[in-house]
Parts: structure tokens; C-alpha cells; sequence
């Protein structure tokens, strides 16, 4: 079944009525008119990025408009979606830039500077994660509300909120990619500041993967390490697995006994518990 959202729908679910003034399409505004939008959630656009998109607007044009909206004191636009191609069409020397008008309070300008990054999988987690919390801290909506806006499940926003928690040198290991979100994630498991640093060093100069990150995790906390044949699965088991996490939105893992087995499905706090009870009954 597919699923109806905001973010599968495009930036016009999120700010119904079109633009401005009730005029249809793109107009040309001065660069100079334009202002950036101080809850953009992307940090960072790098310079390869933006030589590649400058060398593309010099010989094409801008296809896709930007999106801004009336400046709250009335002086010029403030940009909802499309930081990078604006970055670009100034590298490039353009002194107008075709751009949509729209109706956006701060919250609404949030959410669409989201859905644009992350249909064009532009965030790392962290950016994603911030842009959560505005709109959670700032704007009072639940984790349900924003999942439902930006078209992602519960749980998915919920573990990406929590890599909020890491400690700085880990959260910076993971903006540079150094370490990936599976081994962020699974650092989350141990119950101290001082233990996640020391694992992430341990990552580091050791390459560890995520599955070794995980026993690693395993090991600091005194839990019994798997035996050689329970590591041991086919394709098939992994299939399930990857499956089911990606329809629970979290890690679950699938024990075979002789006759049967176990499916465990692994929550990090009361609200995702709530969520993944939701999610199974309603199934």
C-alpha cells in the first residue's frame, strides 16, 4: 500500500494554496533579493558539489526553480528550498534566478528545506536529526507529527534524534564520515560518555564494521558472545531481517531454534516501544 505523506507528495503538500499574490508559475528575482533561510538543516555543501552544479547552470540554466518566501520585514525573499543551486547561480555570475513565491511561516519554511534535502538525500544523519528537534523543540510537534509530515516512519525519527546524545568526538567522527550511522547506533547501547568514546576510538583504529561494532558493544556491556554457528546465517535469515528492520524502522533479529524461533525487535525508549505496539496492532 502506498503510503501518503509529505514528503512523498512534494513540497506543495506541505504548503497547499500556491504562490503568492495567486500567480502561477516561476518569476526572476535578483539574487540580491534573496536571503538565506536560518533553519536550513544543511551545514555543509561541498566545493566539489558545487563546481559540478555551477559548470551545469553555465551551460543549461536553472531547470528546477528555487522556492522562497516573502521576508517577514518585508524586504525581499527568504530561500524555503534550493541553498545549492543558489550557492551555484552566484558562482556562476547569474544576477537573477527563476524561483517560486510562496506563503511560509518558520515552521512551514523548516519543513520544506527538509523534505528538499532529504528526497535529494543531501543531510547526513545529524542534519536530519537537528531539523528533527527544531521542529520538535521548536515548534512543539510530536515525533509522530513529524514523521507523518516528512513522510518517514516513527521510529526512524525517533533513532535519528537520538544521535543527538553521542558525545561531541563521535557525533564529529560521524558528520565526516569516518563512521557510518550503524556504528553510531549501535554506541548508543552503552550507558556511558566515557565508554562511546572509547569504543569509537577502538572503531577507528581498528576499521571495525558495524557487525563487529556491535559484538564489540556487546562485549563492553559483559554479554556472552555468540557462538561461532549462531553468527552463521544463510541469505535467507538476512533477507528477513533486513526486511522486517525496514518495516519497524529498528534492528530485529531472527533466532532459529530446532522447531521454530524467536523474532526479537529491539526499542530504545518508551515512546518507540508505544510506536512499534502501534505499528504491530495496526498490522
Amino acid at each position: 500500500m502506498t503510503r501518503k505523506s509529505g514528503l512523498g507528495r512534494g513540497l506543495d503538500a506541505l504548503i497547499p494554496g500556491g504562490e503568492a499574490g495567486g500567480q502561477g508559475g516561476a518569476r526572476q528575482i535578483p539574487v540580491t533579493d534573496l536571503r538565506p533561510n536560518p533553519r536550513q538543516p544543511r551545514r555543509e555543501i561541498p566545493r566539489s558539489e558545487l563546481d559540478e552544479l555551477t559548470a551545469s547552470i553555465r551551460e543549461h540554466g536553472i531547470l528546477q526553480p528555487l522556492v522562497v518566501s516573502p521576508a517577514p520585514d518585508g524586504r525581499g525573499y527568504l530561500l524555503i528550498a534550493g541553498e545549492r543551486r543558489l550557492q551555484a547561480a552566484r558562482l556562476a555570475g547569474l544576477s537573477s534566478v527563476p524561483a517560486v513565491v510562496r506563503l511560509a511561516d518558520e515552521r512551514q519554511a523548516l519543513e520544506l528545506a527538509l523534505v528538499e534535502n532529504l528526497q535529494r538525500e543531501d543531510l547526513d544523519p545529524l542534519e536530519a536529526a537537528e531539523g528533527y528537534r527544531q521542529l520538535i523543540e521548536d515548534f512543539g510537534l510530536t515525533h509522530e507529527e513529524v514523521a507523518r509530515r516528512l513522510g518517514k516512519s516513527r521510529p526512524s525519527v525517533s533513532n535519528t534524534l537520538r544521535l543527538l546524545k553521542l558525545p561531541a568526538t563521535v557525533r564529529q567522527a560521524l558528520a565526516s564520515g569516518k563512521v557510518s550511522e550503524g556504528h553510531a547506533r549501535a554506541l548508543l547501547a552503552l550507558p556511558t560518555t566515557q565508554a562511546q568514546v572509547a569504543a569509537n576510538q577502538t572503531i577507528l583504529k581498528r576499521g571495525l564494521s558495524v557487525r563487529q561494532t556491535e559484538e564489540l558493544v556487546r562485549r563492553l556491556m559483559g554479554q556472552r558472545r555468540r557462538s561461532s554457528s549462531a553468527r552463521r546465517r544463510s541469505p535467507e535469515e538476512a533477507d528477513v531481517e533486513e526486511r522486517l528492520r525496514r518495516a519497524l524502522g529498528t534492528k530485529v533479529s531472527l533466532r532459529r531454534a530446532r522447531q521454530g524461533g524467536t523474532v526479537v525487535i529491539h526499542y530504545y525508549s518508551e515512546e518507540e516501544l508505544e510506536a512499534l505496539i502501534d505499528r504491530l496492532v495496526e498490522s
